[in-house]
């Protein structure tokens, strides 16, 4: 404890006994033991503020994260915010209508249609009959 075995400990209760007498040495020991659960009470108590100030640190970080991420989220939003379907749905219909006037709407595409025949053969009855003998 403290760095004092027990030879120098045995010194100084000697040195207090002569020094403060065997009726004061009771109550001096007393107040060093009060004197000493106030100090640790005192440091456990700077342990918990430091440790919640650090908790409520962290926590400032994380909701700055949050916002900067909900900043982001926003402004995309309000990019889509400005669009009009309707407008852009009537610019392209009147792109159509004029690409129909013109005849140049799918002049470069051409439809062909592809016919297949399709076939099938009939089972004489005959063949059926010797396979099911």
């Amino acid at each position: 404890m403290f760095g004092i075995d027990f030879g120098e400990l045995l010194i100084i209760l000697i040195i207090a006994v002569l020094v403060l007498g065997p009726d004061k040495l009771p109550e001096a020991m007393v107040k060093v033991a009060k004197f000493i659960k106030s100090v640790k009470k005192m440091i456990s108590d700077a342990k918990y503020s430091i440790d919640s100030e650090l908790q409520i640190s962290n926590l400032k970080e994380e909701t700055l994260k949050y916002k900067k991420e909900l900043d982001e989220a926003t402004e995309s939003l309000n990019s889509f915010k400005n669009i009009n379907p309707t407008k852009d749905a009537e610019k392209v219909m009147s792109e159509i209508k004029n690409d129909v006037l013109t005849n140049t709407y799918r002049k470069d595409e051409t439809i062909e249609t592809v016919r297949e025949t399709v076939t099938f053969k009939k089972k004489s009855i005959e063949s059926s009959t010797d396979e099911d003998k």
